[in-house]
């Protein structure tokens, strides 16, 4: 089996998914980032495809950045500026030829993430 990466976003402050969240993948290396794909949760807080589809697929350490920000002001969720939470990093490090999830719990005041399947 070919790896490959997915992800989506919650709201559990709401109980639903969140629609319309920029999401940027950058392949880490050092103190070097390199940004590989962006895309935009949809309506059911999923990508359309995999973020990290299995013909780009390498093992390595990663990092997603969830822009939440504007959903959160969109939502009515955001508070004062500046935001407790704009945008989330998550870094990671896929070690297998495998299907990776990683998700992202999101609430105004706090996340949280694991390795799903």
């Amino acid at each position: 089996m070919a790896g490959f990466l997915t992800t989506h976003v919650l709201d559990t402050a709401r109980g639903l998914p969140a629609e319309g969240i920029k999401i940027a993948l950058y392949k880490v290396t050092g103190n070097s980032h390199k940004k590989i794909a962006e895309t935009v949760t949809n309506a059911d807080g999923r990508t359309d495809t995999p973020i990290l589809p299995a013909e780009k697929f390498k093992t390595g350490t990663y990092e997603l950045i969830f822009f939440c920000g504007e959903y959160l002001r969109e939502t009515g969720q955001a508070g004062a500026d500046p935001l407790f939470l704009d945008q989330v990093p998550i870094r990671f490090g896929m070690s297998e030829d495998d299907h990776y999830h990683v998700p992202l719990l999101l609430s105004p005041y706090g996340y949280s993430t694991y390795r799903g399947s």
